[in-house]
C-alpha cells in the first residue's frame, strides 16, 4: 500500500537510456516521455510529453561523457518538472560526474563536485540517488538526501555464484592506497585475504607503481577500483601484480568504465584477463569492441531503491 498516494513516473535522459528503460521494466511502469535534444547553437531543449502534477518523479542520467552536456541536460530536467508541479524529484545518477574534484589539491583549485551538488539543488531536484561515489564525503555536499549505493555488493554476489566463498586461489587487491576501505569491504563478502598496491601519481591520468603491500604469489588476483578512466592504474597495477608481485592471474572489476582516450588498447594490452563493468556507463560508441569487457547490470539495484524511495521505506538494507 503507497502511503502517499502520488503516480511514480520515471524519466530518462539521452546519458543512459538502456539503463533506464531496463529499470522502468524491472518496475513495471512505463517509461516517461520526454524529448532531450539541443537548439542549433547547443544549448539543450527539454521537452516534458505528459502531466507530472503531484507525481513521484525519477530522472534517470549518468552525468557521463559528453559530461557537461549530459549535466545541464539533468538540470533543465530537473528545473522542467519543478515548474510542471512534480510531487518529487529525485535525480537518479548512476554515475556522479565532477566527483574527482571533491576537494582543493592545490592552491586555488576549485570544488567542483560541491558546485555540482549545489546546482542539482538549486535546480529543484528533492534527493539524489548516486552509485559508488568517488569520494563518501561528496554525500556531505548536498543539502538534500543523498543516497549513495554500492557496486561492491553485486560483483561479490557473481564472484560467489561463479568461484564460490573463501575460494583460496584468490585473493583481493586494492589498486591504490585510497580504496583500502573498499577492497577491505569486498574482500570479506568474499572471505578472502587481500594486498594493496602502493603507487605514486606524478601527474593526471598518470602513475607509477612503487610497490605491493602484501603476498600475491601464485594467487589469481581481483583487482578492485571504483573507476576505469584512461585504465594506467589499473593496468599498471596488473602489470606490477604479474612481473614484481608473481601473482598467476589477473581479472579485475569497478564500477564505472569511463573508458577515456587509450584505455581499450591498454586493457587489451595488459595482463588483465577479464575485466567486469557495471553498465552505470554505456560503452563508448566511438570505442572499438574489447572481448575483455564484460558488464552486470545495476538496474535491479536502482529499481529495488527506486521502489523503496516511492514507498517511502527504508532502503538501508541495500547499502549491504
Amino acid at each position: 500500500m503507497i502511503s502517499h498516494g502520488k503516480e511514480i513516473k520515471v524519466f530518462s535522459g539521452n546519458s543512459n537510456p538502456q539503463l533506464a528503460a531496463s529499470i522502468c521494466k524491472l518496475l513495471g511502469v512505463e517509461q516517461g516521455r520526454i524529448k532531450a535534444t539541443q537548439f542549433a547553437d547547443g544549448e539543450c531543449s527539454i521537452s516534458v510529453e505528459e502531466p507530472v502534477r503531484g507525481a513521484d518523479v525519477f530522472l534517470v542520467q549518468s552525468t557521463c561523457k559528453p559530461v557537461n552536456d549530459s549535466l545541464m541536460e539533468l538540470l533543465v530536467m530537473i528545473d522542467a518538472m519543478r515548474r510542471a508541479s512534480a510531487g518529487r524529484i529525485t535525480a537518479v545518477m548512476p554515475y556522479f560526474g565532477y566527483a574527482r574534484q571533491d576537494r582543493k589539491a592545490k592552491a586555488r583549485d576549485p570544488i567542483s563536485a560541491k558546485l555540482v551538488a549545489n546546482l542539482i539543488t538549486t535546480a529543484g531536484a528533492d534527493r539524489v540517488l548516486t552509485m559508488d561515489l568517488h569520494a563518501a564525503q561528496i554525500q556531505g555536499f548536498f543539502d538534500i538526501p543523498e543516497d549513495n549505493l554500492m557496486g561492491a555488493p553485486i560483483f561479490a554476489k557473481h564472484y560467489i555464484e561463479n568461484l564460490g566463498f573463501g575460494n583460496d586461489e584468490y585473493m583481493v587487491v586494492s589498486p591504490d592506497v585510497g580504496s583500502v576501505a573498499r577492497a577491505r569491504s569486498f574482500a570479506l563478502k568474499l572471505g578472502l585475504n587481500m594486498a594493496i598496491v602502493d603507487k605514486r601519481r606524478e601527474k593526471a591520468n598518470q602513475s607509477e607503481v612503487m610497490n605491493i603491500i602484501g603476498s600475491v604469489k601464485g594467487k589469481k588476483v581481483i583487482l578492485l577500483d571504483d573507476m576505469v578512466d584512461t585504465a594506467g592504474s589499473l593496468c599498471g597495477a596488473a602489470k606490477a601484480l604479474m612481473e614484481l608481485g608473481e601473482a598467476k592471474s589477473v581479472i579485475a572489476c569497478a564500477t564505472h568504465g569511463v573508458l577515456s582516450g587509450p584505455a581499450i588498447d591498454r586493457i587489451n594490452d595488459s595482463y588483465i584477463e577479464e575485466l567486469l563493468l557495471l553498465d552505470t556507463i554505456p560503452y563508448p560508441v566511438d570505442k572499438p569492441a574489447c572481448d575483455k569487457i564484460k558488464y552486470l547490470s545495476v538496474a535491479p539495484i536502482f529499481s529495488d531503491a527506486i521502489k523503496r524511495i516511492y514507498e517511502e521505506v527504508s532502503i538501508s538494507s541495500l547499502f549491504d
